[in-house]
């Protein structure tokens, strides 16, 4: 899934990031100790290519950490597949990784990056690609 939406960005194939599937419990605490915000997330982003350090290897992107608890949560509140809701908040992720930003950059920012989601969601759900029977 990844992969896919990294080919889907125009990213290199060389492209590198990891993906940690943790609890409410782990997220919390990387959301309280990295991010100042004491409660559980849906998902997280740790960019490489920022800071004094930034592209230092530019195909290693960062990190996406997502609550498998959160996502569980919201699968069920929306009425989704909790496959689904994971493949969405993974591609979330990946945009904050890729430069897209929707808490600080402005309501332009933030509709261009709600509009990249609903783009590459829709590729990969016409790609048989959110069906986990289908991976």
């Amino acid at each position: 899934m990844a992969a896919r939406i990294l080919n889907a960005l125009g990213c290199p194939e060389e492209t590198e990031l990891s993906v940690s599937i943790v609890g409410d419990r782990t997220i919390r605490t990387v959301n309280r100790d990295y991010l100042g915000k004491d409660r559980p997330t849906n998902v997280i982003s740790f960019s490489l290519q920022e800071g004094d350090c930034g592209g230092v290897n530019p195909y290693s992107l960062g990190d996406v950490l997502i609550s498998a608890d959160t996502t569980a949560r919201e699968a069920e509140d929306s009425g989704t597949h909790f496959f689904e809701r994971l493949s969405f908040l993974l591609l979330h992720g990946i945009l904050h990784l890729c430069g897209y930003d929707h808490e600080r950059s402005g309501e332009a920012e933030a509709q261009k990056m709600q509009q990249k989601e609903q783009q590459l969601f829709r590729i990969l759900k016409k790609e048989g690609l959110l069906n986990p029977s289908g991976l």
